[in-house]
């Protein structure tokens, strides 16, 4: 590209749903209210996986990983989202486009690493109960959560490095957020290192995982069929049947956003499946963890009954 006079933009217009004006009250609305929900709901986990004894075990040190990935991945792009859903001047500023940028990616890969994580866990507290203490001690489970940010982090730097080094030839992303692939829909040439480095990056990161997973759970369910006991089936069924709903919410979505040919959907279509996982699953994860875990809400009733507030008004 060399010799070429190439802009350098300083800002980038986000196309978001502007041309569906009725819509996005709509989803300024949705979004909203799915954003309070997440940090409302995530927040709750953390504070009573933080306070209650009775939770203070790997799964839970996992899910309260999980809720504050969800947190951050959410407002890395809602509060963006929100405001410009009701501009009509819908902006973002170079270095403001490579944060979000960069945070979504980071939280999303984190993400993958962490599922696959806490399969791993759910694997050996099903299939090898009487070690579990030992192979997931508490020094193992902070490893295993600290790598998983690791490899998010550094991951979602090689992307986001490589991709801003990539001539625009524009600067209207059609999209709510500056959402990578949107973004280098831009480039004025095809780079085949970023193909590579974004194809290297998300078969590791997404499919890797997802096999992993599934080998757990082929041993996890042949474990739980061998229970004698229809109480100890029940019980083991409901704590990983939260974590394989989450798991093909995430995977679904993911895959079929980084997965998929260039040319097999539209934009329109692609934003509607970044709104879902972006937004939607986010709120799921803590409810489905919640409704799903009878720990879980005799925790939570238990940490609300200490506040004066509540104890005074009513309880769950």
């Amino acid at each position: 590209m060399q010799g070429e006079n190439l802009t350098v933009w300083s800002f980038f217009l986000l196309e978001g749903f502007s041309r569906s004006p009725a819509l996005e009250i709509v989803l300024f609305v949705f979004s909203l209210v799915m954003y309070l929900i997440t940090l409302l709901g995530n927040s709750t986990l953390i504070l009573v996986t933080v306070l209650e004894s009775r939770l203070q075990t790997p799964m839970y040190l996992f899910l309260g990983n999980l809720s504050v990935l969800d947190i951050c991945y959410t407002s890395a792009s809602v509060p963006t989202l929100l405001v410009n859903l009701l501009s009509s001047q819908k902006t973002i500023i170079f270095s403001g486009c490579a944060v979000q940028m960069y945070l979504s990616l980071a939280m999303g890969s984190t993400e993958c690493v962490l599922l696959a994580v806490m399969a791993y866990d759910r694997y050996v507290a099903i299939c090898d109960p009487l070690r579990y203490p030992v192979i997931m001690s508490r020094q193992v489970c902070m490893q295993m959560a600290a790598v998983s940010w690791v490899t998010g982090y550094l991951t979602a730097l090689l992307e986001t490095s490589f991709t801003l080094q990539v001539p625009l030839c524009g600067n209207l992303i059609d999209h709510f957020t500056c959402e990578i692939l949107a973004v280098l829909k831009l480039a004025c040439a095809r780079s085949l290192l970023v193909d590579t480095i974004m194809l290297v990056v998300s078969v590791l990161l997404l499919p890797g995982p997802m096999l992993f997973i599934c080998i757990s759970y082929v041993f996890i369910l042949s474990a739980i069929l061998r229970i004698s006991s229809a109480e100890g089936r029940n019980k083991a069924f409901s704590t990983c049947g939260a974590h394989l709903t989450v798991v093909i919410l995430y995977y679904g979505a993911a895959l079929s956003m980084y997965l998929k040919p260039p040319s097999s959907s539209s934009q329109e279509v692609d934003k509607i499946i970044s709104l879902l996982y972006g937004v939607l699953t986010p709120m799921l994860n803590p409810i489905i963890y919640s409704l799903r875990n009878k720990e879980v809400k005799e925790a939570v009733k238990k940490v609300l009954g200490r506040i004066p507030l509540y104890r005074t008004h009513g309880h769950l």
